[in-house]
């Protein structure tokens, strides 16, 4: 059995991949937090709230992972990282409309649903290949983790199919949401620089295995619908798998960790 303690690229793979796990629900979780008292009713506001507190609580997991495997503490490695540093795939840090959720929001409630929905079933998808992982503690938060994003996936799955099913101006704004964040879903399955060394340890399932499960799974709610299922574009401008992120991001960042950088070293 491959051991992190004895072995440096065993080590770095597990890394990289615990970042874009990490990565990947602190921002989701972030975007999710800024709908706070503006989503459509009360009752879907408690519910976005919950879902994006269980999102940052998995983010916590993983960044306690690496705080384990000695790469710093989880609140540094959260706040104090630079853009570049960082693995999220580029739709997690997207805005979610014009304004300022302190100022004159306008955000766009059909995007909302779009980028949650995909990104949740994608979530979920990825996160039931690594309850197979060969890191075993991965593989625990995995198990843990799976119970809450049933719920979760169900939740925007329903928004998806009844707005895609509702008037001739929510079809077209989840037409043109959905246009806008299938531009950014291209790195959702890839890995970085260590994917080969994370598919050869058997860290989790190739990229190609997990997006086809993916489709199979949006292809459920697309068929309920008659619909035609919409592919991932093959090229996309930015890989943040590879550290490579939008000025949203740094935005995002500021905003994040304004209070955190206050002092580093108060107990929050």
């Amino acid at each position: 059995m491959t051991d992190v303690k004895t072995d440096e690229k065993y080590k770095e793979a597990v890394a990289d991949l615990l970042f874009q796990f990490a990565d990947d629900d602190f921002l989701i979780s972030f975007r999710g937090s800024e709908w706070l008292g503006l989503a459509p009713h009360i009752e879907e506001d408690v519910a976005f709230s919950s879902i994006s507190q269980d999102c940052m609580g998995h983010a916590a997991m993983f960044y306690t992972l690496l705080e384990e495997l000695e790469y710093g503490t989880a609140d540094d490695l959260a706040h104090l990282r630079p853009s570049d540093e960082r693995r999220n795939s580029i739709i997690a840090e997207r805005p979610n409309g014009e304004g300022y959720y302190m100022d004159t929001p306008k955000y766009d409630w059909a995007y909302a649903v779009v980028r949650n929905y995909f990104y949740t079933t994608a979530k979920k998808v990825k996160i039931d290949s690594l309850k197979n992982s060969s890191y075993k503690p991965a593989a625990e938060i995995a198990t843990r983790v799976s119970m809450e994003l049933f719920y979760h996936n169900l939740h925007w799955k329903t928004w998806f199919v009844q707005l895609l099913n509702s008037s001739d101006e929510a079809i077209e704004r989840m037409n043109k949401a959905i246009a806008l964040a299938l531009e950014d879903f291209g790195d959702m399955f890839t890995f970085g620089q260590h994917a080969n060394e994370i598919h050869r340890y058997g860290l989790i399932e190739e990229g190609k295995v997990l997006q086809k499960r993916w489709y199979d799974e949006l292809d459920k709610a697309y068929t309920s619908l008659d619909l035609e299922l919409p592919k991932v574009p093959e090229i996309q401008e930015l890989n943040g798998r590879l550290g490579e992120h939008s000025k949203d991001l740094e935005s995002a960042l500021e905003t994040l960790s304004e209070v955190y950088r206050l002092d580093t070293a108060a107990s929050w």
